[in-house]
């Protein structure tokens, strides 16, 4: 039996378990109370897990489908083991990692550390230019091997302190998985596994009936997605699902909105290598005219602060002595008229890139940038675009002949590290960076070497040096998310939520509770 034939069964067989729980409960307000319903902003491009360290991937894989072997909790910081019940540094460049027995896939595979060897070197090693790869791990590769089933070993170029946390970002999958091609629909060890994907229309998971651990509240899993925030929000106040994400506060959820502290930080990212953004003039103009305090206050009704560098508090290596960039339009103006009195091409078109959907006033905050920047002498013209064009002019390598552009960025750092955050946007040759000098690259892999509070305060300096050197962003906010939220379900989201939502972390409230068994 293939292992999709496999899945099936065991999700026919789950749906003849659960079905008479279903008709009992049937006029509920038309649901069922098994289901969890659950509408996104956008539908994710791929449920590929090398491809989770995106958001809107993410937010579906993420220890649902698949799992890692070490999970990161989101308020503590503190890493906790999952598929891997311990793990130690063996050498200055190895690290070995007890692996769980006891463990199968969705597919009834049993799982050993010889997946967990193939799945590390397969996000990381191959040539499927994962995402995970370029956001954990840059150019590094591993040196992987499974001496037995319960035992994976680690090496790296050069001493890693912090590898475990890398790891926590590498969701496994079996041995049977494409080495060349990636997959649409992954198989995993998490609670859930997919049951259907009605591409364009609804994703369905059901429970997974050989998970290993403890069995999740919810027998399935129904995602759908509505671009507008105000759509998401009605359908949680007329019941019409149960969990809406990215709502923002003029939406009109209500009371059943909840406000959490996500760990997403807004930015123009200044494509530096092309005139006139390739002059620190016209840069420094571009953070002097943009109003990030006003755009909080008006646009984001205040659910944010204006930010002054990529990584909120919390995470190691925040300034909390960084202030923010003034607003001064007529020092912008000046600016610019000295940049183009020494020929600097200040009129040239430059294109301002946003993702539809990206975050709540998305299309508000581009056109108030672009009024701004207009306003200073600069002719910008906005582009909105869906997640799949974006992402070519966010992920190197760039499109060729973009011309001058500004790309609005969302940068979440999951990991609670300023070094995800460095080898991503700040190194010249980062997946996610536009501009950088070799100078500064040698400063940040310093600061990575470090531990404990050296490592902090040499990432903090760096983080109030980088708008002096190099200049690449112009920051707007860290944002504050609200979750629509049913009063029929128990949830808690927290600064993870926005990337990685653990469906096994809900549950049912109320006269619900058994139901959903």
């Amino acid at each position: 039996m293939s292992s999709r034939a496999a899945l099936a069964v065991g999700v026919a067989a789950l749906t003849v378990a659960t079905s008479g729980c279903t008709v009992a409960n049937s006029g509920r307000g038309g649901y069922d109370p098994g289901t969890l319903r659950i509408v996104l902003s956008q539908e994710p491009p791929t449920l590929e897990p090398c491809e989770s360290s995106l958001t809107s991937t993410g937010i579906v894989v993420r220890s649902n489908i698949t799992e890692p072997l070490i999970e990161r909790d989101p308020n503590s910081g503190d890493l906790q083991p999952l598929l891997s019940t311990g793990w130690r540094q063996t050498s200055p460049t190895e690290w070995t990692f007890d692996i769980r027995t006891g463990v199968t896939f969705s597919n009834g595979a049993p799982f050993t550390a010889a997946d967990a060897a193939f799945a590390v070197d397969r996000a990381v090693n191959s040539d499927l230019q994962c995402n995970v790869d370029g956001y954990v791990f840059g150019d590094e590769k591993l040196e992987v091997a499974a001496p037995n089933d319960t035992t994976l070993t680690i090496g790296t170029e050069k001493p890693d302190p912090i590898l475990p946390l890398r790891i926590s970002f590498v969701e496994i999958v079996p041995r049977s998985t494409s080495m060349t091609e990636k997959v649409r629909e992954p198989i995993g060890t998490g609670p859930y596994a997919i049951a259907n994907w009605d591409f364009g229309q609804k994703l369905t998971l059901a429970r997974n009936p050989t998970y290993w651990g403890t069995k999740p509240a919810f027998a399935r899993a129904e995602y759908q997605w509505r671009s507008e925030g105000s759509v998401r929000a009605a359908m949680i106040t007329n019941d019409e699902t149960d969990v809406a994400t990215s709502l923002g506060p003029e939406d009109g959820a209500g009371d059943l909105g909840v406000p959490f502290q996500n760990n997403e930080t807004t930015a123009l990212r200044i494509q530096a290598t092309q005139p006139p953004l390739d002059d620190i003039r016209v840069r420094q103009a571009i953070n002097y005219a943009v109003n990030r305090t006003g755009i909080v206050k008006a646009l984001f009704r205040g659910l944010g602060e204006p930010a002054s560098q990529l990584i909120p508090s919390g995470v190691v290596g925040y300034n909390d002595q960084l202030p923010l960039w003034p607003h001064d339009v007529e020092k912008a103006k000046a600016l610019v008229a000295a940049a183009k009195a020494d020929g600097v091409p200040v009129d040239e078109q430059i294109r301002l890139i946003g993702r539809t959907a990206q975050f709540p006033k998305i299309a508000e905050t581009i056109e108030v940038i672009q009024s701004e920047l207009t306003d200073i002498g600069l002719n910008v013209k906005i582009e909105m675009m869906d997640t799949a064009g974006q992402l070519q002019y966010q992920l190197r390598p760039f499109p060729a002949n973009t011309g001058p552009y500004l790309l609005m960025i969302q940068h979440g750092n999951q990991a609670g590290d300023a070094a995800f955050t460095m080898d991503q946007y700040m190194l010249s040759d980062g997946p996610q960076a536009a501009y950088g000098t070799k100078a500064f690259d040698e400063k940040i892999r310093a600061a990575e070497t470090l531990t404990g509070e050296p490592r902090q305060d040499a990432f903090a300096r760096l983080f109030a040096e980088e708008p002096e050197e190099i200049m690449q962003m112009a920051y707007l906010a860290h944002m504050k998310g609200i979750l629509g939220k049913s009063p029929r379900v128990d949830y808690v989201p927290n600064s993870a939520t926005g990337d990685e939502m653990r469906l096994a972390e809900m549950t049912p409230s109320g006269t619900d509770r058994t139901d959903a068994q």
